[in-house]
């Protein structure tokens, strides 16, 4: 009689696990977990994981809200070369009034936010790299992948640079004002999982400069010489890079010497001015028109962030969408200033390549069209070209010496 009881209970006990198990089937079906979804366990396991990470940080670094398009604006309309033209708030008027308050959450907070959850994806990255080393060996992963994993240090490096540089020029005061000794930044270097480090202080200007130089000469060390082909070279970090950046960095902290030794790397002492140090030969090219017409990878242009139709700058943050007048396919938050600003300077002459190719006027005012594309507004966001760095060198020349120098004045 029990052998009768059991059976029969094992055979709905076995249909109820069958049931069970069907139902489980069936909710993975319906919610299936992403192929580029891994936990962090596994996030290393493979070089294909570690690269797909890597692009990950240009994504963060890159967002509209930070350096693929806000930042960029936000400098450009603080200056008297626009007039605001719909008020609104959200797209930078109160920016551009100077009226802009720890409430005003498009400018100060948002910005603010986005560039520290791309320092922090950045600190997780290379917080991982250095906790799965052991993996990095065959036959996984290629024999020379321990100089790969430096190369994606140093691009996840450079990168934190330009977020720390970026964050100092709106949220802290010049390193001249004191000689770096006023507050600077949250200076963040850990992988942040958790609010326990929230209440982190800031460090001084010096501090954060300090920090963005240890990156970037870690950088200039471990990157590439060159990727290779013109669409990489323009929106990966190389060698070049970290060089230009660092000319800008140590413009900004008043060290001459050092802005001239950085650019002297890639800038020669007479023309042509071109690179000539065995990397990208990057050089001002002879057409301004050229450098900010798609595809937009000249050599003039030293890093720049891409965006497609399928991966956009965000809504209300393209540049074009601010600048080109809606004839154009713009929005037309900003008109140029043609009282005050640089277009009313009669030293800029009407045959000037610079408005003849981005100048237009319209019946709704004077526009600006460097960024020409409309919806959906692919335009590249600039971080850094080859002339700045000849500025910053020229500059520099300037101020470090009264003698006419004929590399400052090319």
């Amino acid at each position: 009689m029990q052998l009768a009881v059991r059976k029969p209970f094992a055979a709905v006990a076995a249909a109820a696990l069958l049931a069970l198990g069907s139902v489980s089937c069936q909710n993975d079906a319906l919610n299936p977990v992403p192929q580029t979804q891994f936990s962090d366990k596994v996030a290393f396991d493979t070089p294909t994981r570690v690269a797909l990470q890597v692009n990950n940080l240009y994504a963060f670094t890159k967002t509209g809200n930070f350096l693929g398009g806000r930042f960029q604006i936000y400098n450009d309309i603080r200056a008297d070369e626009f007039i605001n033209l719909t008020s609104n708030a959200v797209t930078g008027s109160t920016v551009w009034l100077h009226t802009e308050t720890e409430t005003n959450s498009n400018d100060v907070n948002n910005c603010w936010i986005y560039g520290y959850q791309a320092i922090n994806q950045i600190n997780v990255f290379l917080a991982g790299l250095d906790d799965n080393a052991s993996k990095f060996v065959a036959p996984t992963f290629p024999s020379n992948f321990t100089t790969t994993a430096n190369q994606y240090r140093g691009e996840a490096r450079l990168l934190r640079a330009l977020c720390y540089c970026s964050l100092l020029q709106l949220y802290a005061r010049p390193y001249a004002d004191g000689n770096g000794s006023k507050p600077g930044l949250p200076l963040r270097l850990l992988a942040e999982k958790s609010a326990a480090n929230n209440s982190l202080a800031r460090s001084s200007v010096a501090d954060v400069y300090a920090q963005i130089l240890a990156d970037l000469n870690f950088a200039e060390t471990n990157l590439p010489a060159s990727y290779g082909d013109a669409f990489t070279n323009t929106t990966r970090a190389h060698r070049n890079t970290a060089i230009a950046l660092k000319s800008r960095v140590y413009l900004n902290m008043g060290n001459y010497a050092s802005v001239v030794t950085e650019g002297n790397k890639i800038v020669p002492s007479t023309a042509p001015y071109v690179a000539a140090n065995g990397g990208v030969t990057n050089g001002l090219n002879s057409s301004i028109a050229a450098v900010f017409a798609p595809p937009q990878t000249t050599s003039e242009s030293i890093l720049s962030f891409p965006f497609t139709a399928n991966d956009p700058p965000g809504t209300q943050n393209q540049l074009a969408y601010y600048y080109l007048p809606s004839s154009l396919g713009g929005n037309g938050e900003f008109s140029l200033n043609t009282a005050t600003g640089i277009v009313a300077n009669s030293a800029f002459a009407a045959t000037d390549a610079r408005r003849t190719n981005f100048v237009v006027t319209t019946t709704g005012g004077t526009f600006l069209k460097k960024y020409p594309t409309g919806a959906p507004f692919t335009d590249n966001a600039p971080v850094i070209r080859y002339a700045e760095v000849m500025l910053n060198l020229a500059e520099a020349r300037a101020r470090a010496s009264s003698t006419v120098d004929a590399q400052a004045l090319a």
